[in-house]
């Protein structure tokens, strides 16, 4: 029998977002050999297309302290609090890091940070990058950065399809193609599952396939329930159905209106109560969507959303945009610790398919770009303390990857959506796709309703569990656990 190709390395990086490109640097430049598997060409991740900024207490008003309390506001009882705390108190380093590596966040007329306000903050907290364009200015330099680095090798359209064991620890991963990366340690950073609903913000790709590379090896995945919805995607427009438009235009005064021309709802709560008060709205109106108003929005502020909405053939200095929910954000994903280990030793997590439990029941804005920084930076240096291999793993053996079909995608929407109940719930256990089944049964296991989890049948917040996690291995049933 052939040998497979191996290429060696000492750490395997799955995904090459910001959490992933980061990652990969900050272990380069530790002196460390890295394999960077990337399943797009570099700088077409998630994170390319993210419009959101980075969450960090910069402005003479703000402080670590102030980002906790709006965290943990956000996180609705179940935020871990020190996970919460890392980040905010290593977020406004880690943007100085970003500025020594080239990207260059937005300024004042005076050469200052501009920082914008999001629901949630209290303070303006958050750094852009070409406005809504932080993403992709982000991911380019990155992706530049690590492409011009001789100890990054980047395995560009490569899909990871299994996590290689030795000895009942992570060695390395298979790509689709039959090539071996064997390494002592692999870092997920795979993104998020929000492409698993039917109507979601995300790129098509973002189905959790981390999370399923994960659980297969053995690791633990929690708060699979907690999806949050973005309250102002397009809707019902061709060639920009479902484009988010960014919170950040709420931040400025946007507002939102039902059909006839009322505000109904505070535009800067947490993104959990606008998203259900637009459901709401739209419910009890029978209408398909609400109306987002920017007309007295600079359009300059905003060229990348603008020019999307133009080309639609809307106009947002004069028209209003409908808006409706659609999913955008999961918070749970692979259990890790705060330095990104998750629970089959020198497996490690960052960025989307991780859960760190900082975002509880419902992220705070912005947080997640930050995340993926001050997360990646620690996974990059404790995965570099794991001991090298005494031997040479096996790879399981292959298997063909779930399909994830339009029929479980509409499921999903219409079982696990903005509200469930155990009658909706109960009908995915059945789906032929594993995370769908996951996704279902923990959500079953949660019986209240908290944050992104609505439960028709479960209306209030049950106190008892505040601060616990639903976490769910190999095919056991899901428990909660309290995450200190």
């Amino acid at each position: 029998m052939e040998r497979p190709v191996t290429i060696e390395a000492d750490l395997a990086v799955v995904g090459a977002g910001g959490a992933g490109l980061y990652t990969a640097l900050t272990a380069a430049a530790a002196g460390a050999r890295v394999a960077l598997v990337s399943a797009t060409p570099l700088a077409e991740s998630s994170s390319y297309w993210a419009q959101g900024g980075l969450a960090a207490a910069l402005a003479i008003d703000d402080s670590p302290e102030r980002h906790l309390e709006d965290t943990l506001t956000s996180g609705r009882g179940t935020t871990k609090l020190s996970a919460a705390q890392a980040l905010t108190n290593e977020a406004p380093d880690v943007v100085h890091d970003l500025e020594r590596l080239g990207v260059h966040f937005d300024a004042d007329r005076r050469g200052r940070l501009a920082l914008g306000l999001e629901g949630g903050h209290s303070v303006r907290r958050i750094v852009h990058a070409g406005g809504s364009a932080t993403g992709r200015r982000v991911s380019r330099q990155l992706s530049a950065l690590a492409a011009a680095d001789d100890r990054i090798e980047v395995l560009e359209e490569s899909r990871a399809t299994a996590v290689l064991t030795l000895d009942g620890r992570a060695a390395g991963v298979r790509l689709h193609d039959g090539r071996l990366v064997v390494a002592r340690a692999v870092v997920l950073a795979t993104g998020g599952a929000a492409a698993m609903w039917s109507r979601s913000t995300n790129p098509v790709g973002a189905t959790g396939s981390g999370m399923l590379l994960a659980q297969r090896a053995g690791a633990a995945l929690a708060d699979l329930e907690m999806v949050q919805f973005h309250p102002t995607a397009v809707a019902g427009v061709d060639g920009a159905d479902s484009f988010l438009v960014t919170e950040a235009v709420r931040g400025e005064g946007a507002l939102l209106l039902d059909a006839d021309g009322e505000r109904f709802v505070d535009e800067l709560l947490p993104r959990d109560a606008v998203s259900r008060a637009v459901a709401r709205k739209m419910i009890e109106t029978g209408a398909p969507s609400v109306g987002l108003d920017m007309r007295a929005i600079d359009p300059d502020l905003f060229p990348n959303v603008v020019s999307v909405l133009r080309r639609a053939g809307l106009d947002p200095t004069r028209d209003l945009i409908p808006v409706a929910p659609a999913a955008h954000y999961m918070m749970g994903g692979i259990a890790t610790d705060l330095h990104g280990r998750s629970t089959l030793p020198a497996l490690y997590a960052v960025g989307e398919c991780a859960c760190t439990g900082l975002h509880g029941a419902n992220r705070l804005a912005s947080n997640s770009l930050s995340e993926c920084f001050v997360f990646g930076r620690r996974a990059a240096q404790a995965a570099l303390d794991e001991p090298a291999l005494t031997g040479t793993p096996l790879p399981p053996p292959s298997s063909p990857p779930p399909r994830l079909t339009a029929a479980s995608r509409e499921a999903l929407w219409h079982e696990a959506g903005i509200e469930r109940d155990a009658d909706g719930l109960r009908k995915l256990l059945d789906d032929e796709h594993p995370l769908v089944r996951l996704v279902a049964a923990s959500a079953l296991a949660r019986e209240e309703s908290r944050g992104a989890h609505q439960r028709r049948d479960f209306p209030r917040v049950n106190a008892d569990l505040d601060g616990h996690h639903t976490v769910v291995t190999s095919d056991a049933a899901p428990s909660l656990v309290f995450w200190r």
